[in-house]
């Protein structure tokens, strides 16, 4: 078996072969233009026998290596940059290279039968796209609002009494009023406050488009279980599934978790058996699952037991929040696993 490890960059692509012992084949540095990533594929099927790729970023600076790389039948893995920076402080080589990475990730790859293979379908990002663009006109309309806030104190003292908060078209047209009636005395302000509400109600536009975009996706998914939990909206579950990309890369509940940053980490020695917070995984997914835990808490009366049960257990309420989010990751897992099963059976029917 060969095993191929590529180190994925902006600019150059560099791989390298290894055998099943470990011994390197051959090494290859390509740039990242189209007709030199087609230049690597074909080195990678110049291997014969069963061939494996592994390739760290696939879904970022290799996603181009990794789409052509798919549709010749290769077998892909993608391997994380933290496994590579272990993989490298473990080798008997000094420093850091492009080379020696390359090297470091085949043999990640050999050692990790376990890494889950790519399919086309893990590297569709049109929702995690979407989600992530929405997000980014909520963050840059909070900072707009901030702005006109800090204007407002001294074109308008006390302008909430008649706004309210500045969130909604009323309130911006209340404040387009007050800032009219100031802009003789304090014209530059006025100007600023008025290109400020102006960015406001484009951004909303703006964000509004997204939202659109993202129910349209999220119908074509069918993600009828999904959001059938009580806490899970359009938004949360656009930004679940764009975050998973293929519930089946995951072999278990316990693996989803894990991704999540749900499932705590064991932190045992000797007599005493404990486990610790889990800082890591997929923070947007930790997102997510926090606010689905926080709404499932103000009015699930399900969840509602469940913290209390955990309470009467001993635990803190920090801890009985982080046991109903684990138990909401496997509650995910298995109506994203519903989903897709649905989901199959609608295009086998469609192809019949």
């Amino acid at each position: 078996m060969v095993i191929v490890g590529i180190d994925a960059h902006t600019r150059v692509h560099t791989a390298a072969a290894i055998d099943e012992h470990g011994r390197v084949l051959g090494m290859l540095e390509v740039g990242a233009k189209p007709s030199e990533l087609d230049r690597l594929a074909r080195w990678v099927a110049s291997f014969d026998g069963e061939r494996l790729v592994a390739v760290e970023g696939a879904k970022g600076f290799g996603l181009a290596l990794t789409r052509r790389l798919l549709e010749q039948s290769e077998a892909v893995v993608d391997v994380a940059a933290h496994l590579t920076a272990q993989g490298r402080k473990a080798s008997r080589r000094r420093g850091k290279d492009d080379e020696g990475d390359a090297i470091t990730i085949a043999r990640i790859a050999l050692r990790e039968p376990d890494l889950p293979r790519l399919r086309p379908e893990h590297l569709d990002a049109d929702l995690k796209l979407l989600v992530d663009a929405r997000d980014q006109v909520v963050t840059e309309a909070t900072r707009v609002r901030n702005r006109l806030h800090a204007l407002l104190l001294s074109l308008a003292p006390g302008y909430r009494d008649a706004t309210g908060s500045l969130a909604t078209k009323r309130a911006l047209t209340v404040a387009k009023r007050l800032v009219l009636k100031a802009r003789a005395v304090e014209p530059v302000r006025a100007k600023l406050a008025l290109g400020a509400i102006a960015r406001l109600h484009a951004l909303d536009r703006e964000a509004k488009e997204l939202e659109h975009e993202i129910a349209t996706a999220l119908d074509s998914r069918q993600a009828t279980h999904l959001l059938g939990i009580r806490g899970v909206g359009t938004i949360v579950a656009a930004k679940i599934l764009g975050e998973t990309r293929g519930v089946d890369r995951f072999t278990s509940q316990a693996a989803f978790a894990a991704h999540t940053g749900t499932a705590p980490l064991p932190a045992s020695s000797g007599q005493t058996t404990r486990h610790r917070l889990n800082r890591g995984g997929n923070r947007q997914l930790n997102r997510a699952l926090f606010t689905i835990a926080l709404v499932q808490t103000r009015c699930d009366p399900t969840a509602q037991a469940y913290l209390e049960r955990k309470r009467s257990e001993g635990k803190t309420p920090a801890e009985a929040r982080r046991c109903l989010k684990r138990h909401l990751a496997n509650v995910i897992y298995k109506a994203m696993l519903a989903d897709a099963h649905t989901l199959a059976d609608h295009e086998i029917d469609i192809a019949a």
